[in-house]
């Protein structure tokens, strides 16, 4: 991958927002670029080996896998994103993969061991990705609420809200979303079976809230943004 095609990638990510152009020059020297195809999955790495990734272009998900082979999905992730060992310390879970949802899925990557020294380097760097990491870590403190306190069926709403304001097209009066997430996805990410999820989008959608197909999910703008 040519230095320029880095560049351009790594100055546009919000981890290096208003960072010199030295710097990221000094980014691109130990940043590697990888196109993912579409059902490729991967795992982090182990040790100073493994890796943080920058999400520059498609949809990834992050999967878990407990020791009795079930799948829980931890996150959809939309480019711009931050993914990968996050903690930059010890071992990244054994169980735990990224799965690319879309075609030529682009990702930066970095050494854990470069990219600490990276943030040392630079502390406003450092403090962008300290934010980042406390985002996600609010977001499934607040799925884990979900799961205390409400049924499948507000789950859903809600992850459908989220999903169209962070990935949807407006259109008219309506939110539109590329319907790149299977039932079974869905379910893994609301933790209910997949028959639970058809049986609900078919009353959501009797009830005028929202129309779905295999390429596509509309959304009535009142649903998404009141």
């Amino acid at each position: 991958m040519s230095d320029e095609i880095k560049f351009v990638y790594i100055k546009n990510h919000p981890l290096f927002v208003n960072l010199p152009e030295q710097k990221i020059k000094d980014a691109c020297s130990i940043v590697k670029v990888r196109t993912i195809y579409r059902g490729e999955s991967f795992t982090y790495g182990d040790g100073n080996y493994s890796k943080i990734y920058l999400l520059i272009n498609g949809k990834i998900k992050i999967t878990e896998n407990n020791e009795m082979d079930n799948e829980f999905i931890k996150d959809i992730l939309t480019a711009p994103d931050v993914f990968g060992n996050l903690s930059l310390e010890g071992k990244p879970s054994v169980y735990e993969y990224a799965e690319a949802l879309t075609s030529n899925t682009v990702v930066c990557y970095f050494d854990v061991v470069d990219f600490k020294k990276f943030l040392s380097d630079n502390p406003l760097v450092a403090l962008t990705y300290a934010n980042f990491v406390n985002n996600k870590l609010k977001k499934l403190e607040g799925r884990h609420s979900d799961l205390v306190f409400r049924d499948a069926k507000s789950r859903l709403i809600r992850f459908m809200k989220s999903w169209a304001m962070t990935d949807g097209n407006r259109i008219g009066d309506k939110i539109i979303l590329n319907n790149y997430l299977t039932h079974s996805d869905i379910a893994n990410v609301i933790s209910t079976s997949r028959q639970s999820v058809n049986v609900l989008l078919n009353e959501l959608r009797e009830s005028g809230m929202l129309f779905y197909n295999r390429k596509k999910i509309e959304l009535n703008d009142s649903v998404v943004w009141n």
